[in-house]
């Protein structure tokens, strides 16, 4: 390990009781719909990017995050090759395409920074192109959060023994089967360049409106935990979360419209 993914797992809290993350997970989820409701009412946009090591779980973290949200206000763009209509346009093309509109939260199931990572490790990009994307995406992020959206950056990092175990209940589970791709098998044998690659991207791409979460993933149910932290922690920073207060006029008028007495729903002061 190297550096700050080094730095994640010395880290990594060792929670051993699962009572105590079910109450977490639970708190912070709710956290998360007020939050995504506060952003719906005030009209703000969110993006939250998940990178990681394959297997890492980056999968089961966006469950955990979307799974209380109304599913209108959220969507999940997992990205993978760039499809045919995108391929001769620049890489980022087909991420302005799905940027969050006016009240709504964009999750990206791996992101721009394939460029500086899968690109560069599988030699898929030549080392001046990856590496002009530095500042091409520093650039790209510094427009998004000038114009007001909140982007967090989390990348989920795992051990390769662990990788191992995952894989291995990949290839032996017929309903976990399909998650295992020749890909994976493939860039595990170029583990030291993917953390050496990360590395960089959190060094040269990594600001204060900006900034890289690594989340050490060894044991899921504390990250999916601490990744609920991260993201609800940089979304309502500054935010006012709390419910907007009702129009009691409105209420009562709704109320007879209804064919119920206001009074008795709302009591004589209400």
């Amino acid at each position: 390990m190297r550096g700050r993914i080094r730095r994640a797992a010395r880290e990594a809290p060792v929670v051993k009781d699962r009572a105590a993350y079910e109450a977490a997970l639970a708190r912070l989820q709710l956290a998360m719909l007020r939050i995504q409701q506060a952003y719906f009412h005030q009209g703000r946009r969110a993006i939250v990017v998940l990178e990681g090591m394959d297997a890492a779980g980056k999968g089961g973290a966006i469950r955990r995050l979307t799974e209380h949200l109304d599913p209108r206000g959220v969507h999940v763009w997992p990205i993978g090759p760039p499809k045919p209509d995108e391929q001769g346009r620049h890489y980022l093309y087909r991420f302005w395409t799905r940027l969050p509109v006016p009240g709504t939260i964009a999750i990206f199931d791996r992101s721009w920074y394939g460029r500086v990572m899968v690109e560069r490790v599988e030699k898929l990009t030549p080392a001046s192109v990856w590496r002009r994307a530095y500042g091409e995406i520093a650039d790209f992020e510094k427009m998004l959060t000038d114009d007001g959206v909140r982007l967090v950056k989390i990348f989920m990092h795992i051990t390769k023994d662990e990788q191992l175990k995952r894989f291995i209940e990949r290839l032996t589970n017929p309903e976990k089967r399909w998650k295992l791709t020749d890909a994976d098998i493939k860039s595990r044998a170029l583990w030291d360049a993917y953390e050496k690659a990360a590395e960089d991207m959190f060094r040269k791409t990594d600001r204060p409106d900006a900034r890289w979460h690594v989340v050490f993933a060894n044991r899921k149910w504390v990250a999916r935990t601490r990744v609920l932290e991260i993201v609800t922690a940089a979304l309502a920073k500054g935010v006012d979360i709390r419910a907007p207060s009702l129009d009691r006029k409105a209420q009562r008028q709704a109320a007879r419209l209804l064919g119920l007495d206001p009074d008795r729903v709302f009591g004589s002061k209400g």
